[in-house]
């Protein structure tokens, strides 16, 4: 089983999107890959809370559920998940301060690593914009998801 952990900052726009939207695409491939999907966020500010009610409105219209409730990242995180893909460089360069080894440095990446379109760009943080905003996080993960899945299809 691959672990793949989302991170952003408050985890109530990007890495939950980014949680359901790996789900969506492996539920919608006839694919025998085994994957453990969650997401946190750096920040404690909006534990246990549901996502953005505008991101889950944004995700239900692709058909995307995000029913995730918040949690904070935890150095345990390292152990227990192969990816941990950061929003945004900030979120990045939390990750890798929190990273006590090589090892799990070389577990952080950008939620765009994988993508074909937004490689290595940042999520941009949806809270303050508009609905094009939601719109546009949810294009790039959608991308960078897919991509991943055909790296992780690759190299298993």
């Amino acid at each position: 089983m691959v672990g793949i952990m989302f991170v952003c900052l408050g985890n109530i726009c990007r890495s939950p999107a980014g949680e359901g939207m790996l789900k969506h695409l492996v539920e919608g491939c006839d694919s025998s890959l085994e994957l453990h999907v969650e997401s946190c966020g750096i920040g404690d500010w909006h534990v246990g809370q549901l996502p953005d009610s505008r991101m889950r409105k944004a995700a239900l219209e692709r058909g995307i559920t995000l029913t995730s409730r918040a949690q904070v990242f935890k150095i345990d995180h390292f152990n227990e998940f192969d990816y941990i893909l950061a929003a945004d460089h900030e979120v990045l360069n939390d990750l890798y301060h929190y990273a006590r080894s090589p090892e799990e440095k070389s577990k952080v990446h950008l939620m765009t690593a994988f993508s074909s379109s937004y490689r290595d760009q940042k999520v941009p943080d949806p809270y303050y914009g508009g609905v094009s905003d939601f719109d546009l996080v949810l294009d790039m993960l959608e991308d960078s998801c897919e991509g991943l899945l055909q790296y992780i299809k690759q190299h298993l």
